[in-house]
């Protein structure tokens, strides 16, 4: 592996370590201090931990109302994620998706409106909802 790659493998594994352990406030004062690493955020929500994943969902709620400006970069890390073979991969992401709030992404919720999982399919229709409210 190069350098920057182990670099940036054993950061995403060290933040992924964090959320393990519960420490969350940590995590945010380092998304504060660096924008880059919301492109972690798919890395995150993939890993099989419970824990992690749901460390990085409580993240992006948080960062949300403290970055607001900024959360919309985690966007191109999770869409790969809503063709995961998890049907609760695709209703977390789409969950996300309607936390980050951006109108760009109802395309690609309207495609999981016809997913084979109805907790999919629900999730995807409150995200859509929730864009369009501008809640969240």
């Amino acid at each position: 592996m190069e350098p920057a790659k182990q670099d940036d493998f054993d950061l995403k594994k060290m933040i992924a370590d964090y959320m393990e352990n519960g420490l969350l406030d940590n995590i945010i004062d380092m998304y504060k201090h660096d924008k880059s690493l919301y492109e972690y955020i798919g890395y995150l929500m993939s890993d099989e931990r419970m824990r992690v994943r749901i460390g990085a969902t409580a993240l992006i709620e948080i960062m949300k109302d403290e970055d607001p400006e900024n959360i919309s970069k985690a966007i191109p890390s999770i869409l790969p994620l809503l063709k995961s073979q998890s049907p609760v991969t695709r209703g977390d992401i789409a969950y996300l998706l309607g936390v980050i709030g951006s109108k760009e992404t109802i395309r690609y919720l309207n495609e999981l409106l016809n997913d084979e999982d109805m907790n999919v399919k629900t999730s995807a229709q409150e995200a859509i909802e929730d864009i369009h409210k501008g809640s969240r």
